[in-house]
């Protein structure tokens, strides 16, 4: 016999596929719910939690909790020249930034390969599809490299980018690093996932022409949607191609 918790928790499930409560509906109060199904507050958040690991409700602070809109997949485009992720063609994708002067500490310094205190601008940017958060990316640049006029809202990712890429000079080498941990309580919050899934943690490291880092990204996206997909190009000695 399935435990109370379980019991609820197949309860909501089963309103929630059947079209009973709809995407983004917000479900009764705790208290109300705990009071429906008879339980403890404990045992009606115990239900909670096992929909919130599944993905199928998510807490907004001071809100409540709401059924969540279906699950997209996000394929991270590596290997190019921008950090790129591919949204869904039916949905649109906006992204909100948030800039911060500030100095070298930490891991940035090795990351940037700056001394301590360097001065940086940080660019925080928070993507959503519909009414769901998407991904986020830290940027960091050196503060002679940061543009102004960065967009803090935009219809796309690229946009951003494009005014990152101002002040930059070429691009000689990319150095990414993919993997999966825990969200640190920022981005739990943040993403409004639960702690307990893993996310795709992608580093990536840009250099110009002579060895200096000129953008370090910090990207994180949520781990029960989230694909990387890396393209390699060779390139053919002209000299040999024809043996």
């Amino acid at each position: 016999m399935p435990s109370r918790r379980h019991a609820i928790a197949d309860d909501l499930r089963e309103k929630i596929s059947s079209g009973r409560i709809k995407a983004g509906e917000r479900l009764p109060s705790e208290a109300q719910l705990a009071s429906d199904y008879a339980v403890s507050t404990a045992t009606l958040r115990n239900a909670l939690g096992i929909l919130h690991g599944e993905g199928l409700v998510e807490k907004i602070h001071g809100k409540g909790n709401f059924v969540r809109y279906p699950l997209r997949r996000i394929t991270y485009l590596g290997g190019g020249l921008t950090p790129r992720t591919k949204p869904s063609a039916d949905s649109a994708l906006r992204v909100s930034v948030r800039i911060t002067n500030l100095q070298a500490h930490g891991q940035l310094i090795g990351l940037l390969g700056v001394s301590a205190n360097s001065p940086l601008t940080e660019f925080f940017c928070l993507s959503h599809e519909e009414e769901s958060p998407h991904s986020l990316a830290r940027i960091y640049v050196p503060r002679d490299l940061a543009p102004t006029g960065v967009p803090t809202e935009s219809p796309r990712y690229r946009s951003v980018e494009a005014k990152l890429a101002e002040l930059r000079p070429p691009l000689a080498e990319i150095r990414e690093r993919v993997s999966a941990r825990p969200p640190t309580p920022e981005e739990a919050a943040v993403l409004r996932i639960s702690s307990a899934l893993a996310v795709l943690a992608i580093t990536r490291v840009a250099s110009d022409r002579t060895g200096r880092v000129v953008e370090a990204t910090l990207l994180v996206l949520p781990g029960d949607r989230a694909e990387g997909f890396f393209t390699t190009h060779y390139m053919t000695d002209e000299r040999t191609s024809g043996l």
